[in-house]
């Protein structure tokens, strides 16, 4: 008997240890995350993110208009973020700052171990962790407190039900339709989601037999019908898909704003190193991959060199996509493991370390959006001095509405549009310094918040009726003395 339980003992001393690989790369990335929690507010939009998730809180109602700018207030505005907002809304109520950062942290690390163990049922789990890594450290310049790092699991989870359809030569379960509608309420980037169904039916029907094409498209058609309807299960009905779109409609903008910029090749980069591997152990090994799957890496190839908000997208999904073809030409196999119980009472104390070391750090840790992004002591300058109508620089829109301060442009360039930012841009860059002196007057500014190094803060020094009322490394304020 006492070996029996020194066995029994044993066992449940170890079972921690016997955890799948893709867990523990998922704790790993969740622990890393909470550590460096602060990297995850570098953004000024997580602010009026918040601002309206509490809205919605508050009237138990989505908004359809604008509701922070005085420049297009009351014009419509639809917040196809509208659940992400309210989660994170929830967090900061609940915990301050450190809520964003936990919530943030926990769902990418689920995409990543979610991403691994997808990977790892057809290659060897070191195979998988290497790649899940390597699409982490892509991923790592658009890691944010925002609404697209709560869609990452959903996005996962669909892109690898349409590929096991595809490669089953079926259509997709329609129990695969809740996650396109969660991806509706959660972020306007689901029509990139329902998109995709597309090109995965045309590879099942291309490796289908030519008897079952006619009965598997319509299969497929039914299933992406059903998904259309599904997207629009939100607030906002269809009108979430025509918003969805407005964002590229920007044109010229889409430019000036980072994340939508192009690639820059100029020096070199993980993603350009992950580009020119690609290219190489294609070349190398030879891999053979259908028309349509062909078509799919070459579009996330495109979509990631176009826009650098994609890079993640193309690291995350572009291994589903090759995943069978590639383990199947080189005979990777994933290791089949030894079959354990892992008892509830250890589960539970896992959770419990878990919950406690985050509970720990995140309590001694002050996290907080950088100075750059919430100049407070200016703006404690500003509302002391009562202004109307205050021309803020764009970085500091979400700050000024997080206190309650009507702003003349935020991070939500599909409501002011191409023409209002692209004017806006050319007059604080003093591109045209009428321009910008028509601005002023047009929209009856009485102060001007920007960062030291927008020109036009040079300018207000030597403007008759201007007078600079403070300043530190992160903005300068001037107000009106005259008109």
């Amino acid at each position: 008997m006492s070996v029996s339980v020194d066995t029994v003992h044993q066992e449940r001393a170890f079972s921690l240890g016997r955890l799948p690989a893709w867990l523990w790369l998922g704790l790993g990335v969740y622990l890393l995350l909470v550590i460096n929690g602060g990297s995850l507010l570098n953004d000024s939009d997580t602010y009026w993110q918040i601002a309206a998730g509490k809205w919605i809180l508050d009237h138990n109602a989505v908004p359809h208009v604008d509701l922070y700018s005085f420049t297009k207030a009351g014009e419509p505005w639809v917040s196809s973020s509208w659940l992400a907002q309210v989660l994170f809304a929830e967090a900061y109520e609940l915990a301050g700052w450190s809520g964003p950062v936990v919530l943030s942290a926990a769902s990418i690390a689920a995409t990543f171990a979610l991403f691994a163990h997808i990977l790892g049922r057809k290659i060897p789990a070191t195979y998988a962790n290497i790649i899940a890594l390597a699409a982490l450290m892509l991923s790592t310049g658009h890691l944010l407190a925002r609404p697209h790092v709560l869609v990452l699991p959903v996005m996962v989870a669909w892109v690898n039900g349409l590929v096991e359809a595809s490669e089953r030569r079926e259509a997709p379960s329609f129990w695969l339709l809740p996650l396109i509608a969660l991806w509706a309420n959660l972020h306007g980037g689901f029509v990139f989601g329902l998109a995709l169904v597309a090109p995965f039916a045309l590879d099942a029907l291309w490796n289908a037999q030519a008897p079952q094409r006619r009965r598997l498209a319509l299969r497929w058609i039914a299933f992406g019908i059903g998904a259309l309807v599904a997207c629009c299960a939100t607030p906002y009905g269809w009108g979430s898909i025509l918003a969805a779109r407005k964002i590229l409609d920007l044109g010229e903008l889409l430019h000036l704003i980072y994340e939508w910029m192009p690639a820059d090749f100029s020096r070199l980069s993980p993603f350009e190193a992950y580009v020119f591997a690609s290219i190489a152990l294609a070349l190398y090994c030879g891999v053979k991959l259908t028309p349509p799957r062909i078509l799919l890496v070459l579009g996330l190839f495109h979509m990631a060199l176009s826009h650098v908000r994609n890079i993640e997208i193309l690291a995350l999904l572009m291994p589903l996509v090759v995943l069978t073809p590639v383990a199947s030409q080189f005979g990777l196999k994933a290791v089949r493991p030894v079959r354990t119980n892992f008892p509830i009472a250890s589960a539970a104390i896992l959770a419990a370390l878990l919950g406690a070391s985050t509970w720990a750090f995140a309590a001694t840790s002050k996290y907080s959006p950088t100075a750059i992004q919430s100049p407070a002591a200016a703006v404690d300058a500003l509302i002391a001095r009562h202004p109307k109508r205050v021309l803020n620089d764009l970085p500091f829109g979400g700050y000024l509405i997080s206190r309650q301060l009507p702003v003349f442009i935020d991070g939500r360039a599909e409501l002011y549009g191409e023409a209002f930012e692209m004017n806006y841009y050319r007059a604080l860059q003093l591109k045209d310094v009428n321009l910008f002196l028509n601005l002023l007057r047009d929209y009856d500014i009485d102060a001007v918040l920007l960062t030291p190094v927008t020109p036009a803060a040079s300018l207000l020094d030597h403007l008759d009726g201007w007078s600079r009322v403070y300043a530190d490394d992160n903005a300068v304020l001037h107000v009106r003395t005259a008109h």
